[in-house]
Order: C-alpha cells, then sequence, then structure tokens
C-alpha cells in the first residue's frame, strides 16, 4: 500500500479526531465548574418545536432581519413597476415612484394591513428613514457631479432667462395658492411665510435627471433645442436647491431676520468650497488624467469631502442634501475622472438605496385622507397651477427670446418633468413639519401627474408641429435607393457589419443608402459625456468607411427599451436589409434579468404572455437569443444575423439550399456577386434543386451575367476543409435552426455565417 498517496487524507483525519477530542473533554470538565457559580440550566416547559417557533418569530422580527426583509421587497417591487413604466415609454422613476405608495397605506397598508404592520412597523421606519437619507445624499453628489458647468459658462444667454422665468414665476403662483390653502391645510404653530415659501418652491423644481434622460431618449441631445433645455434644467437645479437652502434657514429660525447669521455662513461655506476645497481636488484629480482606474486613497478623499460638504451643510442648518450637491458639482470637470467615480457610486445610490426613500415616501403618503370631492378639486387645483406656472411660464418666456412655438412648448413640457427632486423637496418640508399629511398627499400626486405628462405631452406637440409634406418627400426619396441599416452595440461589430454591407452594395453607386445604428442603454452615459460616448462608439465605423471610401449615415440613440426602438426605427425607415450581430446570451431578457438587471434563466414574461395567448412555448428551443427573437418577431423587413467568426470580406460565399423555402437566399447571392464579384457555392443539399426549372433558370440567368461565378454542389457530404476554406455561409434561419437542433458537425468548422430570415 502507498501511504504517500493518502498521507494528506490521514493527517486531516487525524486532527479534525485529536482536536475534536480535546474540545468535547474541555466541555464536560467545564461544566462541572457551574456547580460552583450556582447555575440553573435554562429548561422550557414547551416542546423542541415551539421552541424552534419562538426563536424564528423572533429572528424575523430582529431589526436587522426586518430591514433586510424591507429592502428585498422594496427593490423587487421598485424594480417591477419601474421595468413596467419603461414598456411604456415612461421614466422608470415613475415606476419606482408608484411603488412607494402602492407599498404604503394607501395600496398595501388598506388591503392588506397585517402584512403592512409586520413588514413596516412603525419602530422600523427610523432605521429605512437613515438608510434612505444616505441613498439621497449619494443620489445628490451624482446629481452635482452630472451638471456640466461649463455648458453653463459658454451657454447660458437665454437659458438663464428662461431658466429663472421657470423658477420665479411657478414660485410667485405657489405663494398665492398658499394664501388660499394655509388655513384650511397648513399645520398648526406654522408661520404663512414658511408654509408659502415651501409650497412655492414645490412648483418650482424640475427634476435634471429625469429630464437630462428625457432628451437623450429623444436624440435631443444635439441640437440647439436639447443644448437650451440641458443648460435651462442645470441653471433651475442650481438656483432651485440654493433657494431651498435659504427657504430652510428660514423656516428653521422662524422669521428672516432670525435666518440671516445661517444665510451668512451658507454663503462662507459656499465660498470655502468653490476658492479653497475645489482648486484641492481638481490638483487631486489631475493626478488620476489618463488612468482607468481610481486608487482607494483617491476614492477615501472624494468621499471625505461628500461626508464633510453634507454634514457642514447639516449643521449650519441647510440640510445635509445642498452639501452633498454642492461636493459633487465641485468634483474635478475631467469627463473621464467623473465617469469612473460615478460608476463606482451609481449602483448602490441608484439601484439600492434610492428605492427606500420612494417606499419611505410612500409610507407617509395618505392618499386615503383625500376623501370627498372638496380635497380633491384642491389637489387639481394644485397641479393645474403646477403646470401653468412651470409649463406656461418656460414656454412663453421661451417663445418671447425668439425660439419658435414648437421648441417652446417643448421645453415648457421639459421643465414642467419634476419627479424625484419633487419628493425630496417635500420630505424636506413633511421633516420640518411645514406640510400637513394632506397637502404632502396632493403634492406627491402633483410630482407623479407633470412627471407622467411629460412624455404625452411631447408627443402631442410634435403631432401638432408635423409637416406631412416633408414625411411624404422622405418616404418618396427612401423608397428610390437599396437601403440597408446596420445595428451594433460594440464599436468592432460596427466595423464589421458595414464592412458585409459594402459587400452587398459596392457597385450600387448613388442607388445605395447604408446607415449605422447605435441603440445605447440609457444607463450607460452621463448628461455631461454622452458626446465623447457617440464618438467612441462611432469611432470603428467611421474608420472603416473612410478605408472603403463608402458614404455612411450614423444614427445614435439612447432608449430604455433597445428591442422597441431598434424595430420601430427598422419598421418607420423603409429599409431593405437589417444587419445585426448574434452576440448576446442565450437567456438575456428573462422576467427576473429585465427587473433586476442581470442574466438568469428564469421564464421571460413576453413569452409567458404569448404562451398564454397560445403564440409560443415557455421555454425558448429557438437558436437564437430573446433579443434576437424579439426583432425578427416585430421588424417587416429582412433581417441578416451575423455570426462573426474574424469575417474580412465575402469573396467566396458557401449557400446551403436544404429545401425549397431556402431558394430566396439566391438574390443574396446575385446581389453579392453583382457587388462583389464574389465566387458562390450552392450546395444542392436536399437534391432540389436539378428538379426545380424556376430555380435552375435563376442559376442560368447570374452565370449569363457573371460567368465563373456561380458553382452548384451536389456532395452529401461536406469536408472541413472545404468550409475553412470560404470567407462566408449564407443560410437561412430555419435551416440554421436545423443544424443547431441537429448539433451538425458543421457548426465547429463554419466559417462566418450570415442568418437571413424574410418576413
Amino acid at each position: 500500500m502507498n501511504l504517500g498517496k493518502y498521507k494528506n487524507l490521514i493527517f486531516y483525519i487525524t486532527t479534525i479526531a485529536v482536536f475534536s477530542a480535546l474540545m468535547y473533554y474541555f466541555i464536560i470538565e467545564g461544566q462541572t465548574l457551574e456547580v460552583k457559580e450556582n447555575i440553573v440550566a435554562n429548561t422550557s416547559s414547551g416542546s423542541t418545536w415551539d421552541n424552534f417557533l419562538e426563536s424564528f418569530k423572533t429572528n424575523l422580527h430582529h431589526p436587522l432581519a426586518l430591514l433586510l426583509a424591507q429592502i428585498v421587497t422594496i427593490i423587487m417591487t421598485a424594480r417591477l413597476f419601474g421595468w413596467i413604466c419603461m414598456k411604456i415609454k415612461q421614466p422608470t422613476v415613475i415606476g419606482e415612484m408608484i411603488a412607494g405608495i402602492v407599498l404604503g397605506p394607501s395600496l398595501v397598508g388598506m388591503y392588506f394591513p397585517e402584512f403592512s404592520a409586520f413588514l413596516f412597523p412603525k419602530e422600523s421606519l427610523g432605521n429605512l428613514q437613515f438608510l434612505s437619507q444616505i441613498g439621497l445624499i449619494l443620489f445628490m453628489y451624482i446629481v452635482g457631479m452630472e451638471l456640466d458647468l461649463s455648458v453653463l459658462r459658454k451657454k447660458a444667454h437665454d437659458a438663464v432667462v428662461i431658466s429663472h422665468a421657470s423658477i420665479i414665476i411657478p414660485f410667485a403662483l405657489g405663494i398665492g395658492l398658499s394664501y388660499f390653502v394655509y388655513q384650511e391645510f397648513a399645520p398648526d404653530g406654522i408661520q404663512f411665510t414658511s408654509f408659502a415659501l415651501f409650497i412655492a418652491i414645490s412648483m418650482s423644481i424640475t427634476a435634471f435627471p429625469v429630464l437630462a434622460r428625457i432628451v437623450q431618449e429623444r436624440n435631443l441631445q444635439k441640437t440647439k433645442l436639447g443644448t437650451i433645455v440641458i443648460t435651462c434644467a442645470a441653471a433651475d437645479d442650481i438656483t432651485a436647491w440654493c433657494i431651498l437652502a435659504a427657504v430652510i434657514a428660514i423656516v428653521k429660525a422662524g422669521s428672516f431676520a432670525s435666518s440671516i447669521y445661517v444665510i451668512i455662513m451658507a454663503v462662507a461655506y459656499v465660498f470655502l468650497m468653490i476658492k479653497i476645497v475645489r482648486p484641492f481636488l481638481k490638483r487631486v484629480g489631475d493626478l488620476q488624467a489618463g488612468k482607468n482606474t481610481i486608487s482607494k486613497p483617491m476614492v477615501a478623499i472624494f468621499f471625505l469631502t461628500l461626508i464633510l460638504s453634507a454634514y457642514a451643510t447639516e449643521v449650519i442648518g441647510i440640510h445635509a442634501l445642498f452639501g452633498a450637491f454642492m461636493a459633487g458639482a465641485i468634483m474635478p470637470e475631467n469627463t473621464k475622472f467623473r465617469t469612473l467615480f460615478i460608476d463606482k457610486v451609481e449602483d448602490v445610490a441608484l439601484v439600492l438605496l434610492l428605492p427606500l426613500f420612494f417606499v419611505f415616501t410612500g409610507l407617509r403618503t395618505q392618499i386615503g385622507l383625500l376623501n370627498d370631492s372638496h380635497l380633491w378639486m384642491t389637489a387639481g387645483f394644485i397641479i393645474l397651477t403646477a403646470v401653468l406656472g412651470k409649463f406656461a411660464g418656460s414656454a412663453l418666456t421661451a417663445r418671447f427670446v425668439g425660439i419658435n412655438w414648437k421648441e417652446s412648448l417643448t421645453i415648457g413640457a421639459l421643465m414642467n418633468t419634476r419627479g424625484l427632486m419633487e419628493l425630496i423637496v417635500l420630505n424636506i418640508g413633511y421633516d420640518l413639519g411645514v406640510l400637513s399629511p394632506e397637502i404632502f398627499a396632493m403634492l406627491v400626486i402633483m410630482a407623479l401627474f407633470t412627471t407622467f405628462m411629460t412624455g404625452p405631452a411631447l408627443d402631442f406637440i410634435n403631432f401638432i408641429f408635423k409637416s406631412k409634406k416633408n414625411q411624404d418627400e422622405s418616404i418618396q426619396d427612401n423608397d428610390s435607393k437599396y437601403r440597408v441599416l446596420l445595428s451594433f452595440d460594440k464599436p468592432e461589430s460596427g466595423s464589421t457589419l458595414l464592412k458585409l454591407a459594402h459587400n452587398f452594395t459596392h457597385k450600387m453607386n448613388g442607388n445605395k443608402s447604408i446607415t449605422a445604428m447605435n441603440i445605447a442603454p440609457v444607463d450607460e452615459m452621463h448628461a455631461y459625456d454622452i458626446n465623447e460616448y457617440e464618438e467612441s462608439q462611432f469611432q470603428n465605423v467611421i474608420e472603416t468607411s473612410q478605408d472603403l471610401n463608402l458614404e455612411v449615415t450614423t444614427l445614435f440613440k439612447a432608449s430604455t427599451d433597445i428591442e422597441s426602438d431598434l424595430t420601430s426605427i427598422t419598421n418607420k425607415g423603409h429599409y431593405d436589409l437589417l444587419l445585426i450581430m448574434l452576440g448576446k446570451s442565450m437567456y438575456e431578457g428573462s422576467l427576473l434579468g429585465r427587473l433586476l438587471g442581470f442574466t438568469t434563466k428564469i421564464i421571460n414574461p413576453e413569452k409567458l404572455l404569448n404562451t398564454v395567448k397560445g403564440k409560443g412555448n415557455i421555454f425558448n428551443n429557438s437558436p437564437f437569443d430573446d433579443f434576437t427573437l424579439q426583432i425578427l418577431d416585430k421588424t417587416n423587413i429582412p433581417v441578416g444575423i451575423l455570426v462573426e467568426k474574424d469575417f474580412k470580406a465575402a469573396d467566396k460565399v458557401f449557400v446551403p439550399i436544404f429545401n425549397l423555402s431556402d431558394f430566396y437566399l439566391l438574390e443574396y447571392a446575385k446581389r453579392l456577386i453583382n457587388n462583389n464579384n464574389s465566387q458562390i457555392i450552392i450546395l444542392d443539399a436536399a437534391g432540389q434543386i436539378r428538379n426545380n426549372i424556376e430555380v435552375k433558370e435563376l442559376i442560368r440567368s447570374i452565370e449569363q451575367v457573371a460567368p465563373n461565378h456561380i458553382t452548384l454542389y451536389n456532395e452529401k457530404k461536406i469536408e472541413k476543409d472545404f468550409l475553412g476554406s470560404q470567407d462566408l455561409m449564407l443560410i437561412s434561419s430555419k435551416s440554421w435552426k436545423n443544424l443547431i437542433d441537429t448539433k451538425s458537425l458543421w457548426l465547429s468548422d463554419i466559417p462566418s455565417t450570415l442568418i437571413i430570415s424574410n418576413p
């Protein structure tokens, strides 16, 4: 017996046995010491199972266990409602706001009071509030960093006029509104000035983050209108938070005169941050120039700056959130540096902690308090005042400074977006005791309504001002060319697809149109670096087009629903062929994957719905991922899906024909011959070509135009060397599925493959 082979096992067993025996000895001897200490054994009258249940219930109500259960429930609910809103073309923040109200007393608390009392007992709300405040501090830090102050300095002419008008007009209307609702809705002991100032600031706020996302989604960021509205929102944010700081100081002090000292300290704080802290942070940031990571000491410096700034403003009396906002605004303006730092903070702040704030707001929002028509009429009057002040005020001011009506109304609709920023203001007012539960609920409803109306308002404005003549001319022009759309997610993929499109259209000269499209997830970009992001995405495509001497139109779009936007653009653009890559996970797009943002094998909700309708199976037995399946299902033009294996050119092309339905591939083979002088080899895999006169005539007509460019194979067995010698394989989607299902030996040896699906 070879002991060396088992020495590790012998040592392991011996060690466990010896030290287990040693522990047992000490425990037995230690129990004898209990007699001297007069310790009585803890015996329970109940059974072991009862003791376990009692212990389990105690663990369930432990503050940490309760907080973790709350976080899990909140994140799941927030992501669910956010996903629903994304599907109906609304900002996800609306869904998260609704999720908060749903989990509060307005719905779950009303219909499932026992569950609500178990999950959100009053004694647990303190922990939830403080954790949500940490999330808000990180969020405001990100908001400050996403402000592009250089744009404010360069382009703040008309924008500042519009921005300040969009604050002063609703602010004044808010003061007027307060006059009518003060006696009925102000809490006892609250002065009119304090109440009126908070109502006024709630009318004046604009949600810069939501507005920036909408501008990106609608491709307005490169237009003059987009620049103006982003600058307006940035100036609005800075001004509104400064006013809010002053309002908080006045409310806490009780009068303007008493708040003078607080305001002086706040001015000194701002001066210190701009003149001393900002230059210091710039020098620190310069040390990171050119690096792709941020060192831990650097991270520590910037987090300490954030915390100290928030602490200073909280102690001064103008709220910690202003300090967090200010700390973000003075961060080094290096785009790469800000992006790296935001990426470190954003996921934790926005995905984990911020939903806690929405739910905490929802727990405070008691829509059930609005239990008669008078209260709902008051809520409607508040909404009307908010829309008139912000929407109409911004639009009329924009028109006054010379902007046309369409763009003026668009600016008004965007500036009327309140979103999360409104909830932050309302919660501050509630915490200070300035807003009663009734008026708080009304203002939360106003925040939801004004944010929700932004998308439909923009669509309605575009509908009113749409030029039918230009649209008809565009369609007529589009139909005269062979139009190829290629959609890519990675820069190198765009270059590869462009080479393929060039092979199909090279000799068509003015009778072709090639559009390279990149649709990027909104959450991968920030308002200040979207132009750089777009430039980096298209860099390879532009370089390849120059090498090929090929004119290419680039199309960039930020999106919250890439599949829907891609199919919409494809169907409305009158394209003849869509080219995409097969590069996504087979299991991406499932229910939990869509809600939580990660890949899993759980059932896709749309697939489940189609199964219920009798349109498909729950489980995906397709050779394509869910993303590609949606494209194939919803587009009404041919789609080419490239399986890329170091594709360079389509000089040698292999076209296997497995059945009669594959014959449409010959049209694409013919196009490659005409435009790229490709050598085409057609495999009559099923032996159906030689018996089909129509197909034989088509092949003969191709041979007459381009002799020696098309060859018909009848071999039953295709060798590995032959497949390796080809540049590209053209195959139908049905035949590709058959190759996958049969686990064909071809799959390991095939060249780059273009799977073509006809609608």
